[in-house]
């Protein structure tokens, strides 16, 4: 039996687009073609693109993923064991990071301060009340500084549950194109820049076009944005600050420095 591309995009959630690119770039050829051209996917085909989305749930570049399945001394079982054992960890480390910040929300809500150990018994070295001073000395005197601590205070632990599933469903989107190696300036990729702005205004702060492309050029300055979106997908913080500012000049708004449209 063989399958079409729009039947195994279905079949993993993924797009179109996504398919044409592996194939292009010899990751997931197709086992065989109509006479007209079209492609056929296998079941043999259907195991490797499990094993791809796998690799790239994990984190893994795409060139390491066909370096990985190519391995002629690697088996498909060694493959699932070694996916198993990365997944499994990585669920436990989210399991103790959501009940850490479930012990957060509710400790700040009932007016509890937690002790130092509890702080960094999941988050190591990262200090949140280090990275609350630090945005208060940069940005304390602003009006989004004081429109974002009035809309923070009157948020409810459902309302940042909802935020943040919105936000991680935009980010969802976004690494989606990276995937399939849609460039960043590419009209669909603007309008999620475009949604993440509006998001920020409508949860945080009137968030300009300045004070986006200023943000955007925070993710791949700063060491710490960077690696939060990196380790959605290898290459993001590039990826969403190159759509940030593409966005803001569709607007009309062109970073300071940069030639006049």
């Amino acid at each position: 039996m063989s399958h079409t591309v729009g039947q195994v995009a279905g079949f993993a959630g993924v797009t179109v687009r996504t398919l044409h690119h592996y194939d292009e770039i010899g990751l997931l050829v197709p086992g065989a073609r109509t006479r007209a051209g079209h492609r056929r996917y296998s079941d043999a085909d259907l195991d490797r693109l499990q094993q791809i989305l796998f690799y790239r749930e994990l984190g893994f570049p795409l060139e390491e993923v066909a370096v990985l399945l190519d391995d002629p001394l690697a088996d498909p079982s060694a493959h699932l064991r070694r996916q198993h054992a990365l997944l499994t960890g990585r669920i436990e480390r989210l399991r103790r990071m959501a009940d850490a910040v479930q012990h957060a929300m509710e400790a700040r809500t009932m007016g509890i301060n937690l002790t130092p150990e509890e702080k960094f018994e999941v988050f190591g070295d990262f200090d949140p009340d280090q990275y609350a001073e630090e945005a208060e000395r940069r940005w304390g005197g602003t009006d989004a500084w004081a429109q974002a601590q009035r809309r923070a205070a009157s948020a409810t632990k459902d309302d940042w549950k909802t935020f943040m599933a919105e936000f991680d469903a935009i980010h969802g989107r976004i690494a989606a194109h990276l995937d399939a190696g849609t460039p960043p300036d590419a009209p669909e990729v603007l309008d999620l820049a475009e949604e993440h702005r509006r998001f920020l205004c409508r949860t945080s702060y009137d968030c300009t076009y300045e004070i986006h492309t200023g943000l955007g050029e925070m993710y791949v300055a700063d060491p710490r944005f960077t690696a939060y979106y990196e380790a959605i997908r290898p290459g993001m913080a590039a990826y969403v600050r190159d759509a940030v500012v593409a966005n803001a000049a569709r607007h009309g708004h062109t970073p300071p420095g940069a030639p006049a449209p």
